[in-house]
């Protein structure tokens, strides 16, 4: 699991620390590096300025030059320099001398030290430096908003305390001083929280609001602690039995230790690697998966840190750099070897060092790169995602698969090549198996990027533009692996290459497939060619079972007539009852519909031919005329007494046959007839007549037929006397004094004796009842019920005029009830209709007070509006505005206006301009 990440580059030889071979015993004690400027403190007192310039040698290896700017002593006094940082805002470099233990500020290019205000005192009144300093550190996440404003951590040297500072240019300020339990040794500072290495444990501490969190012990006396500031409220920690711990600012590890060496002095973060120093060797791990995953000889090293993502290496003569490898060799590297997962979050980790453009181009072939690895180890669902996010031109994948891509293609592949297959046969070496799998993935992805490509996810991994190829590609795994989801593909929008797909379809016999290929392609006559072909079984294919019908709606929806009489001939032999909803399914044309060798760009045919056309066929025809009749209400007498004639022959032929009174086929057809009889009005009621007149069985449609006459007496003595049936007898006379609207649904005429014959008819059957001289005699019982279920038909008045004296009032007790409210009810209606019509007399007349204006002058001075002449008699007419005219000329005019205005009514009752403003009606 090794990776060749990181290059040992020499930076600072001996000779420039040293001076040319003086200073035997003189050791380099610190580092700081800021953009080019490298600085060295070292235990001679001495600060040390470089410029570094990086370069390549001969095998184009990094390589850096050091040019020694100038050097500093801090002065006999102050010893040696322990720490250096470089506050790069403010020119200033933070020095901590180990004589006096005090914090200098030093100017970053001349070196000099900064002097303190004249104002200032030491410690913490402004001075420039801070005393009693054990060691500090830079808060590289402040809390405060001013960027030239530098916050410190601060280990105070002769108490257990540590103190918060904010440095500006010329002076230092004490902000906040937190005592300790023990004397902090190390460290590190992150906003508001320090992580500090006490003499037996670590802690970390809020100096905001005071809290303390407890890490783990660690004795600082058997070794060196470490804390590192890693990332935003997160630290690295030296931990015992060497492990390199990770903490965040709530004292949790949110990853997993390291294991390194017992005796690392020095650590640092190059992510996703965490490079570890002791006394022999550099170390790195990754952070992915805590493998070590390279080892560096180095002797005599005692300093490792970073800088801005430089790592910086020392050992007591010279200073060294940790170049790491580009990131581009060491992903190829990983992705070589198949370490996919580290080779993707190494990419992700060098988003920050690498340009926006650059890195996006770079990520998304890596990614690429890594799903095609997944694709040839069979990993379906990574290779997916990979694909996915890394927007791959979905024609790479297709031409992995011979003969999917449009023989029109122009594709090539990317160059230099994403993997090393030249095509599925390579890569599955003639297993079956895996090649079904292949392909089943295939119609997978290719499925979900044309759902991209519709709008239904986020853009990533749609098809780029080239449906043509993903349609036809889809199309072709469809047919050859008989997939549900071919007929969902035509049957959507979709850019399925037709010269590409037919002979494939054909070769895998799908016709039906292929029909509908034909007709998204504008081809619907050689569509309905194919289905019909496979219907007849000269073609064999077991699609659809219920081939015929869906031809048969196909027809019907289609707009080409033409087509549609071609074929009606062949569905109606096939089927009579499938095959008229080609023109039952179809919506209604006028009278002036397209004829049967014509087409219609509306797609209407008109009823007429279509009657016409089916006289032949018996049970299409029926059907027609019932679709007609009863569905589409169509008000035409020619087709409901069509209707009516070949129901009444259904009828008289069940009738002739020796079937017995209850068969449920002469029941049903005798009910069918009477429905039509009793809600169309528009048939020939004599027509109908005289094909039942005299029939015995037919005495029921022989009632309704006498009802639509207006000969009720018939109709009733027919129901009472012939098929004494007293219920049919009531249900006919409440059909009779119906309203129009409700007894005849299908009917747009009136029957004039309903409205008026309602009380009529129910006074003529209770007559009916009470007539001793019918043969029977009195019913006084139907009369009875008759009188108590519809008093409300009923004129009270006559009624008591005509039944017998001897029925008792208890007998008539519901219908006097009944009779009793109606009147009390007719008496209020009344009462209140004529209070509303006074109240609206009243309103009128106060309108028309309102609006009556000022006396109107005539004279003969003044002229008419009309004809200008001037008045000679003082009768006039006043037009509105009150503007005087002679009564003639209003007469006259009057007389010229209104055959207008009777044109533009009969204009506005016509059908023609009911459709129009009813078209217009938004609602």
């Amino acid at each position: 699991m090794s990776v060749k990440a990181f290059e040992l580059v020499p930076v600072v030889e001996r000779e420039l620390l040293t001076g040319g071979g003086g200073g035997v015993n003189v050791t380099v004690e610190c580092l700081e590096c800021c953009g080019k400027h490298l600085y060295a403190g070292t235990s001679d007192g001495l600060i040390h300025h470089f410029l570094l310039e990086e370069t390549a040698d001969a095998r184009g290896r990094p390589a850096y030059l050091a040019q020694k700017m100038q050097q500093r002593h801090l002065g006999t006094k102050r010893g040696s320099v322990a720490e250096l940082r470089a506050a790069s805002a403010l020119e200033r470099l933070i020095v901590l001398s180990t004589g006096d233990a005090s914090v200098y500020l030093h100017d970053m290019m001349s070196l000099e030290p900064v002097p303190a205000p004249p104002s200032g005192t030491s410690g913490g009144g402004g001075a420039a430096k801070i005393k009693g300093v054990l060691s500090f550190c830079v808060n590289e996440n402040p809390v405060g908003a001013d960027p030239f404003c530098v916050e410190l951590g601060v280990i105070c040297a002769r108490r257990r305390a540590v103190q918060i500072y904010t440095l500006q240019e010329d002076r230092v300020q004490l902000v906040r001083e937190l005592a300790t339990p023990q004397q902090p040794c190390v460290i590190c500072l992150d906003g508001y929280f320090l992580c500090l290495a006490l003499a037996s444990q670590y802690v970390i501490l809020n100096y905001s609001t005071g809290a303390s969190q407890d890490l783990f012990p660690f004795d600082s006396e058997e070794r060196k602690p470490i804390v590192k500031r890693i990332g935003r409220e997160e630290f690295l920690l030296a931990a015992p039995g060497g492990l390199g711990m990770f903490a965040n600012a709530e004292g949790i590890s949110q990853r997993a230790p390291v294991n390194w060496s017992e005796h690392v002095i020095g650590a640092a973060v190059c992510f996703p690697y965490v490079v570890a120093l002791d006394e022999g060797f550099v170390t790195v791990h990754s952070m992915l998966d805590q493998q070590l995953k390279q080892t560096l000889s180095f002797r005599d090293g005692h300093i490792l840190q970073d800088f801005e993502g430089k790592l910086v290496l020392a050992s007591t003569k010279a200073v060294y750099m940790l170049v790491p490898l580009p990131l581009e060799r060491q992903i190829q590297d990983l992705l070589a070897g198949n370490r996919v997962e580290e080779a993707l979050t190494l990419t992700e980790g060098a988003r920050r060092n690498i340009p926006k453009d650059r890195f996006q181009v770079l990520h998304k072939r890596i990614l690429q790169q890594a799903g095609f690895i997944h694709f040839g180890q069979l990993q379906f669902l990574e290779a997916k995602e990979h694909f996915r996010k890394g927007q791959l031109d979905v024609r790479e994948l297709i031409s992995l698969y011979p003969l999917l891509l449009p023989a029109t293609s122009s594709f090539t592949r990317c160059h230099p090549p994403l993997h090393p297959f030249a095509d599925l046969n390579q890569l599955t070496q003639g297993d079956q198996d895996r090649a079904q799998r292949c392909k089943r993935f295939l119609i997978s992805y290719l499925h979900e990027v044309r759902s991209c490509e519709a709008g239904s996810c986020d853009g990533e991994g749609g098809a780029n533009g080239f449906r043509e190829e993903v349609d036809t590609a889809l199309l072709k795994l469809y047919a050859e692996a008989d997939h549900e989801s071919l007929l969902d593909l035509l049957a959507s929008d979709n850019a399925c290459l037709l010269a590409d797909s037919a002979p494939w379809l054909e070769k895998h016999h799908k016709y039906f497939a292929l029909g509908l290929l034909y007709h998204y392609n504008g081809q619907d006559a050689s569509a309905v060619q194919m289905w019909v072909k496979v219907v007849d079984g000269v073609l064999q294919d077991s699609t659809r079972s219920d081939l015929f019908e869906y031809v048969v709606d196909f027809l019907s929806f289609c707009p080409n007539l033409e087509l549609v009489w071609k074929h009606a001939e062949w569905a109606l032999n096939k089927d009579q009852e499938v095959g008229v909803q080609i023109f039952t399914k179809r919506p209604v044309g006028g009278a002036q519909g397209s004829s049967i060798s014509t087409s219609n760009s509306t797609g209407r045919l008109n009823p007429e031919d279509v009657v016409t056309y089916l006289q032949k066929h018996s049970r299409a025809l029926l059907l027609y005329l019932e679709h007609l009749v009863l569905e589409q209400q169509v008000q035409k007498e020619r087709f409901h007494t069509h209707l009516a004639l070949l129901y009444v022959e259904r009828v008289l032929g069940l009738l002739s046959q020796p079937v017995c009174p209850e068969d449920e086929a002469l029941s049903q057809a005798r009910s069918k007839l009477q429905r039509l009889l009793k809600e169309s009005s528009l048939y020939r009621v004599q027509l109908i007549m005289g094909k039942v007149e005299g029939l015995e069985t037919l005495l029921e449609e022989r009632a309704i037929l006498h009802g639509r006459l207006g000969e009720h007496e018939r109709a009733l003595h027919i129901l009472v006397h012939q098929l004494r049936n007293r219920r049919a007898a009531e249900d006919y006379c409440t059909w009779a004094t119906a309203e129009p609207s409700t007894c005849t649904t299908d009917s747009i005429h009136q029957d004039p004796s309903s409205s008026s014959a309602s009380p009529r008819l129910f006074h003529l059957l209770l007559a009916t009842y009470l007539d001793p001289e019918v043969p029977g005699g009195v019913d006084n019982m139907a009369a009875v019920d008759l009188l108590n279920r519809h008093g409300h038909m009923f004129d009270a008045a006559q009624v008591l005029d005509v039944v017998p004296e001897a029925w008792s009032l208890q007998l008539l007790r519901p219908f006097l009830t009944t009779a009793v409210r109606k009147s009390a009810h007719d008496q209020r209606t009344a009462q209140l209709a004529l209070g509303l019509a006074r109240s609206e007399n009243m309103q009128l007349l106060h309108d028309r007070l309102k609006f009556r204006g000022g006396p109107v002058l005539v004279s003969d001075k003044k002229g008419c509006h009309l004809c200008h002449n001037t008045f000679s008699e003082p009768d006039c007419v006043c037009l509105p505005g009150g503007r005087p005219v002679h009564t003639h000329c209003a007469t006259q005019r009057l007389l010229q206006t209104q055959p207008q205005k009777r044109q533009q009514q009969q204009s506005r009752d016509s059908p023609t301009q009911r459709r129009l403003e009813n078209g217009s009606n938004p609602t």
